[in-house]
């Protein structure tokens, strides 16, 4: 809500401008928000609306806020320092190596879990605008009609209407035919990740990952024994394929984990091109894509990138999807695009879990096929859009000046470099002490790299409380950097 205010400038569009600069400068409108509508600002401030219009795009010209199509002007986020190359840079002798930091994945899992704690430090995008509601309509209908056979087993592959569902998806949203009997569903992407793994690489083998990469990856490398090596991964353009090349041609890579549509905790895209270069590339190596696509869904923009699997017709990639991270993380449901591997990882699926809930398939079948998901997703991705702005602009007010920070195109967290020599392990104690997580950057790396790194996840609703956290974190960074 906008506060009253005066103004003695000669135009009447400057007054306009200046009742906007006031609250802005205020907090009255934070990074993010929607300006009223120009009929609205008419309205309050006594003007006409093509005087309005002209202040808005002047606030406009003056980067002070920002247009979206169909939608209005929104105020614009505090320019931070960007991650623009790889950092720190790789060293030539990038080998394999076995997990290490276990330890330190244990206690950020351990903070988590802490009661009443600032949730910084978890990846889950859907709680800024969680689905509850709807999903529940969705399974009372489901009990309604499916009764007994809604508790009973589900079938080792998964429930066909939720495959089904699935199916059509990937054809409604980037044009990519999947035959439902190539779809397997999980335990949640976790167990996916896991059984795609196991299908295509054994112990000892050499798996690439991205760097940094998703510290649940490199947990199911480990606990395979297999070896990760570290691929140049560019904020701004995803894994190098300059650097993957090398990797390739010196180590005997048997399988790449790559998240190509949406990547965590970079939060980066690589475009279309370069995802048909990077399956073209691999299947010349005969090296298998694991592809991660459990965030396809949350780019800002609502574009939905085409996963790998669209470039690859030999079965070489196997891509993973969840609703753990748009709609339902306690479902735990997930699924795997099989292709040639179906019959392996059907295998694996049943000697590891059986089967997955059916009841959470069947809600989820309904929840999708009424349209629900869709209209879940439209309200959530603009949420997760004004969250990261206002992330953005906290942590440009509240952290040294020297601190960097990747520009996610969509999902729920961003990466940041600290000031040399601040130990982002040390950041980290001290804030579970004040009830804040948040996520050291030391995970996301096979080996301990990314000392001064790390990961904050705006995937919640956004509160004082959340702005406070922020604002604590920059003053420790600040003290942690000066001594």
């Amino acid at each position: 809500m906008l506060q009253e205010s005066t103004s003695n400038s000669t135009f009447l569009y400057r007054q306009v401008i200046d009742l906007i600069d006031d609250n802005i400068d205020s907090g009255a409108l934070k990074p993010g928000d929607r300006l009223p509508s120009l009929r609205r600002m008419s309205k309050h401030a006594g003007v006409s609306i093509p005087t309005v219009r002209k202040a808005y795009v002047e606030l406009e010209r003056l980067r002070k806020v920002v247009s979206r199509p169909q939608s209005g002007f929104y105020v614009r986020r505090l320019a931070a320092n960007p991650l623009v190359k790889p950092s720190p840079r790789f060293r030539a002798s990038a080998r394999p190596v076995p997990i290490s930091g276990q330890s330190l994945m244990e206690r950020v899992y351990d903070g988590l879990y802490q009661p009443d704690v600032v949730p910084l430090g978890i990846a889950n995008p859907t709680m800024a605008r969680p689905a509850a509601k709807a999903l529940h309509r969705a399974m009372k209908r489901i009990m309604t009609r499916a009764e007994d056979r809604s508790i009973s087993y589900a079938p080792t592959r998964g429930e066909a209407s939720l495959r089904r569902q699935i199916a059509y998806r990937y054809l409604d949203s980037v044009g990519v035919t999947v035959e439902p009997d190539n779809i397997c569903i999980t335990n949640g992407g976790q167990e996916a990740l896991l059984i795609a793994l196991q299908t295509v690489a054994s112990e000892g083998d050499v798996i690439a990952v991205e760097s940094p990469t998703y510290h649940g990856q490199l947990e199911l490398i480990d606990s395979l024994g297999m070896l990760a090596i570290e691929v140049e991964t560019c904020p701004e353009d995803g894994v190098m394929l300059a650097s993957l090349q090398k990797t390739l041609a010196a180590h005997p890579v048997k399988a790449c984990m790559f998240s190509t549509t949406l990547s965590n905790p970079l939060g980066v895209s690589m475009t279309e091109e370069k995802r048909s270069e990077l399956v073209e590339l691999l299947t010349g190596h005969g090296v298998a894509l694991i592809e991660d696509d459990v965030y396809g869904d949350l780019l800002f923009d609502g574009r939905r990138p085409k996963p790998a699997l669209a470039y690859a017709n030999n079965g070489q990639v196997l891509t993973v999807g969840s609703f753990s991270k748009t709609a339902a993380p306690g479902y735990r449901i997930g699924w795997i695009v099989a292709g040639k591997h179906m019959r392996r990882i059907g295998a694996l699926k049943r000697s590891f879990s059986c089967s997955s809930g059916l009841l959470q398939q069947l809600t989820l079948a309904e929840f999708l096929a009424s349209g629900d998901y869709d209209r879940h997703l439209n309200g959530l991705r603009p949420i997760l859009q004004c969250n990261a702005d206002r992330m953005a602009t906290s942590i440009c007010r509240h952290f040294p000046a020297s601190t960097r920070t990747s520009c996610p195109v969509g999902g729920s967290v961003v990466w940041l470099e600290l000031p040399t020599g601040v130990n982002a392990e040390k950041l980290f104690d001290d804030a579970l002490a004040e009830g804040i997580s948040t996520a050291p950057g030391n995970i996301f790396a096979p080996c301990h790299r990314y000392h001064n790194f790390l990961r904050l996840s705006f995937g919640h609703p956004w509160s004082d409380r959340i702005e406070q956290s922020i604002k604590w974190l920059g003053h420790r960074t600040a003290q942690l950097s000066e001594g």
